[in-house]
């Protein structure tokens, strides 16, 4: 009687395992899958971060054009921005911080380039996120103005 409960056990344990062949067969459909689903979301993260910068520099062209209404010139030169958070001495209707919770850095983790007077808006100012490389200039670079025109 002890073999026949043996026999039982052993006949339950290969009836309750998967074989090696079923489990290639599900890596082989999970790979499958990775491979179709994968490169879809990764394209996602790129045109994520693009639309995140396009809309922090709307944010930084709403603070800008507030920090004008107020004290009836734009902050001019490479540390423009810092005006937007900290009062200038000469901006004596200053009503901010224009930007609450400071300066961003874009998606990529560098700082926006602003320059006023500038060189694409005449009569305006000029932002710019470098992009991905880092480096201004280059297709990768989102700007408050249209890049597809000829400068």
């Amino acid at each position: 009687m002890k073999l026949n409960t043996s026999k039982k056990r052993n006949l339950r344990t290969r009836q309750g395992a998967f074989t090696l062949v079923e489990m290639l067969l599900v890596l082989v459909i999970l790979a499958a899958l990775a491979a179709v689903v994968v490169p879809k979301f990764a394209g996602r993260s790129q045109q994520a971060k693009e639309t995140a910068a396009r809309s922090q520099i709307a944010n930084i062209e709403i603070a800008l054009d507030m920090f004008e209404t107020d004290n009836g010139y734009y902050p001019s030169g490479s540390d423009g921005l810092e005006e937007l958070v900290e009062q200038p001495s000469n901006a004596t209707s200053w009503q901010g911080p224009y930007l609450k919770k400071g300066i961003p850095l874009d998606p990529w983790g560098n700082g926006y380039v602003y320059e006023y007077p500038g060189k694409q808006n005449n009569g305006g100012y000029d932002i710019l996120s470098m992009g991905p490389d880092g480096r201004v200039g280059g297709t990768d670079d989102i700007t408050n103005w249209d890049n597809t025109r000829n400068n």
